[in-house]
């Protein structure tokens, strides 16, 4: 059972960064709980704990010692960026210790399923001395989703829009998925079992999640059964299907859709 800890940023009296109307501790916050509801509702083999489930004050010492006394497996630190900038970047520590090459790799796997899934301008794969991945026992990362004090990521990005915001937590459920190797329930999305009609003439499956490990071929109207949602792959998104195969996502070749 992997555990997985969720820190919402700021909270309580710190409110983090404010501008257009938002406050950082309330964006991080959502994201949060869509984030622990998605794995919750679509993927097992893991548990969750959350560093706040609230508009609570949190050291960030109380933060880093609930997740080390818990024996987490991965930390994610959620933030909303400022500074004028527009985009998404992500940080690990920037010391020399044991498993870093491990946790930057972990953290790669995470930071592209969230630009894959929100189109962010990608800002970078970074490294701090920040609190929050320094401190911690595990493999850690700390996420900035868009900056507060930009009109294009604040108001026409759409941090002020629910499903955007839904956009940013499932890009981290895919990453954190596809990173710590989190099984999809049969059906995801709430328990709506999903299906994968073919829409082009003729379309390649794959042995692995890779674009290069090519199986057999499919054809046109065929349904197959998924197994696992789509999940970023390599610049695109894959499903798994009944077989065990995996498929390309792409709406251009085949059509989702549960019953």
């Amino acid at each position: 059972m992997t555990k997985l800890f969720i820190d919402a940023g700021h909270g309580g009296s710190d409110p983090g960064a404010t501008a257009n109307g938002l406050k950082e501790k309330d964006l991080t916050l959502e994201i949060a709980l869509k984030l622990r509801n998605i794995l919750n509702n679509e993927y097992e083999g893991h548990s969750l704990m959350l560093s706040r489930t609230t508009d609570q004050s949190v050291t960030l010492s109380f933060r880093t010692n609930m997740a080390n006394n818990w024996g987490a497996d991965y930390l994610v630190s959620i933030h909303i960026n400022a500074g004028g900038g527009t985009g998404f970047e992500s940080y690990t520590y920037n010391g020399s210790y044991p498993g870093k090459a491990e946790t930057n790799r972990l953290r790669g796997i995470v930071h592209n399923a969230i630009v894959a899934e929100t189109e962010f301008r990608d800002r970078g794969k970074k490294e701090a001395n920040f609190h929050m991945v320094r401190e911690s026992a595990m493999p850690a990362v700390l996420t900035e989703n868009g900056f507060i004090d930009n009109a294009s990521d604040a108001a026409a990005a759409a941090l002020k829009s629910d499903a955007f915001l839904t956009k940013i937590a499932r890009g981290h459920a895919e990453g954190l998925a596809s990173a710590l190797g989190l099984s999809r329930k049969d059906g995801g999305n709430d328990g709506e079992q999903g299906y994968v009609e073919i829409l082009a003439d003729s379309l390649w499956t794959y042995n692995t999640a890779n674009w290069d490990d090519k199986a057999v071929i499919v054809n046109k109207d065929e349904v197959f059964t998924v197994i696992r949602d789509k999940f970023p792959v390599g610049g695109g998104h894959m499903y798994q299907i009944k077989s065990g195969l995996y498929i390309t996502a792409n709406p251009n070749y085949v059509r989702y859709y549960t019953k």
